[in-house]
């Protein structure tokens, strides 16, 4: 499964900004998708995540109420909606795919990784 993520880029606190994900390689709609994000410095940390259904969603507390997570499997793609952003979103936004998941927010549940897009949000 390859995936490419985009849709990152410099917003101010309070904006919004829409990353997705591509995937390609699998059939899509076998798989569960999660988004991961690492801040300089921190580890990486489960953002949310979604069933290969769409029927369930996982969110870390920290984005839950402001992040939501949606995919089309006609697409091949996930998305992740970012509202009300704060500067301590910034961070650098991965997109994982895994056939195995259980909790879904585990890193090592995810086999597949996408190269990352950068989200700053300024103060």
């Amino acid at each position: 499964v390859q995936l490419v993520e985009s849709g990152g880029g410099l917003v101010q606190a309070g904006g919004s900004l829409r990353l997705s994900c591509a995937a390609s390689g699998r059939t899509f709609s076998s798989i569960a998708m999660g988004w991961f994000r690492q801040a300089p410095g921190k580890e990486r940390e489960f953002v949310a995540a979604i069933s290969w259904s769409g029927g369930s969603t996982y969110y870390a507390d920290s984005v839950k109420g402001r992040f939501t997570i949606s995919r089309v499997n006609a697409k091949n793609t996930v998305y992740l909606q970012m509202n009300s952003l704060k500067p301590e979103d910034t961070a650098v936004y991965y997109c994982a795919a895994t056939l195995r998941a259980r909790t879904y927010s585990k890193g090592y549940e995810y086999d597949y990784w996408g190269q990352g897009t950068q989200v700053t949000v300024s103060s």
